[in-house]
C-alpha cells in the first residue's frame, strides 16, 4: 500500500489491555497481522519489550514465525531485536531459520536500546554472552558478515557459520531515535527506521544519515522509514476517546496493562499534556491521511510504520482499516 509513493506498514507492540491476558494480546497481534496482510500493508514488525505488563512481545523472533505462518504476502520482521542482550551468532541464526521457513519475507530490525528497565536488562545480559550496547557497531557488522556467509577473521566468531544457510537472506534495518544509532546505519550502509513516536525531532538526523551514507552491496542507496503513533476513528471525538487509554497509561509511567477509558470519554487537561515530545496523529480518516502525508514529506521518507495502542482491540483493528480505506480512495 502506498501514499504518493510512500509505503504503509505496521509496527505492533502487542498491547495487553486491562482485564485481558498476555495470551490474548499475542493472539490479537496475529489477528491484526492477518488484517494488515488483507488490507495491503507492506510489512508487519513486532517489538521487543521486557518487564512491562502492558506489552506482551518479549520474543519477537517467535512471534514473527507465527505471524508469517498465518499470513500470505506481507513482509514480517522485528522492530526490533534489542541487540545488546544477545550474541551476534544467535541473532543471525534465529533469523536464518525464519528466512528458511519464509524466504524473501523476513526483516531483521535491530535496536540499541534495552527495551526494559536497567535491572531487567542486567538479568538478560548476566550470562556474559550479550554484545552490550557499547559494542553495537561491531555486533551489527558481525551479523551482516554472518548473513553474507563471509569469513570473520578474528575473535570468537572466527571460522564460524550462521546456520542454516539459505538462498535468500533477511533484510537488515537499524532502528534509531538518536543521532548515534542513525550514524551507525549510515556507516554500515543499512536502511534506517526512525522512531518518530519516541523522538519527533528526527528529520534533521535523517537528512544527516543520507548525507553521510556509505553504500553497501545490499543497499546502494539510503532508505528511511518512520514509525508514527496513530489512532483513527469515524469521528474526532471517538479518536480522542481512544487516545485516552494510552495517555492514562503514559501518565502512570507505563505501569500495568492498558487501562480503560473513563466513562465521560474526555481527556483531562493534565492527560493532554503528557509526553508532548511524543507526537501522534489522531483523528478522522481525512485528518490522519493529512497528518501522515505531512510527516512523510517532512522526513522525505520512503515508508511509514504505523503503531497504535488503545484499550479496545476491535477499535484498533478498525483504525487500521479506516487508514487503509482513506489511502485507497
Amino acid at each position: 500500500m502506498r501514499l504518493y509513493g510512500v509505503r504503509l506498514s505496521v509496527l505492533d507492540q502487542s498491547p495487553v489491555s486491562e482485564g485481558t491476558s498476555p495470551s490474548e494480546a499475542l493472539r490479537n497481534s496475529i489477528d491484526l497481522a492477518v488484517l494488515a496482510d488483507q488490507l495491503g500493508f507492506y510489512r508487519y514488525w513486532v517489538a521487543e519489550h521486557h518487564g512491562m505488563a502492558g506489552l506482551a512481545g518479549s520474543s519477537p523472533e517467535i512471534l514473527i514465525g507465527h505471524i508469517a505462518e498465518n499470513t500470505d504476502r506481507i513482509r514480517v520482521g522485528s522492530g526490533g531485536v534489542m541487540l545488546s542482550h544477545y550474541s551476534s551468532l544467535k541473532v543471525a541464526e534465529n533469523f536464518q531459520v525464519l528466512e528458511a521457513l519464509h524466504p524473501n519475507r523476513i526483516d531483521m530490525g535491530l535496536g540499541r536500546a534495552p527495551g526494559s528497565d536497567a535491572r531487567t536488562a542486567y538479568a538478560l545480559q548476566s550470562n556474559g554472552n550479550a554484545s552490550g550496547s557499547e559494542n553495537y557497531l561491531n555486533s551489527v557488522l558481525e551479523i551482516r558478515q554472518l548473513l553474507r556467509g563471509s569469513n570473520i577473521a578474528s575473535g570468537p566468531l572466527a571460522g564460524i557459520e550462521a546456520l542454516p544457510r539459505t538462498e535468500s537472506t533477511p533484510e537488515m534495518w537499524l532502528l534509531a531515535s538518536s543521532e548515534g544509532s542513525a550514524s551507525v546505519a549510515a556507516h554500515c550502509g543499512l536502511p534506517l527506521s526512525w522512531a518518530h513516536f519516541i523522538n519527533g525531532d528526527g528529520a534533521g538526523t535523517c537528512n544527516l544519515y543520507r548525507e553521510h551514507y556509505s553504500p553497501s552491496d545490499e543497499h546502494p542507496l539510503p532508505e528511511v522509514s518512520v514509525g508514527v503513533s496513530v489512532l483513527c476513528a469515524d469521528t474526532e471525538d471517538e479518536a480522542h476517546q481512544m487516545l485516552q487509554s494510552l495517555e492514562r497509561w503514559r501518565s502512570d509511567g507505563l505501569r500495568g496493562p492498558i487501562p480503560k477509558t473513563s466513562p465521560d470519554g474526555h481527556l483531562s487537561n493534565k492527560l493532554r499534556l503528557v509526553n508532548p515530545s511524543r507526537p501522534m496523529v489522531v483523528g478522522t480518516p481525512d485528518q490522519v491521511r493529512q497528518g501522515l502525508e505531512d510527516i512523510a514529506n517532512a522526513y522525505g521518507s520512503e515508508e511509514l510504520l504505523l503503531v497504535s495502542i488503545c484499550y479496545d482491540h476491535s477499535k484498533r483493528l478498525k483504525s487500521y482499516r479506516l487508514i487503509a480505506e482513506a489511502f485507497q480512495n
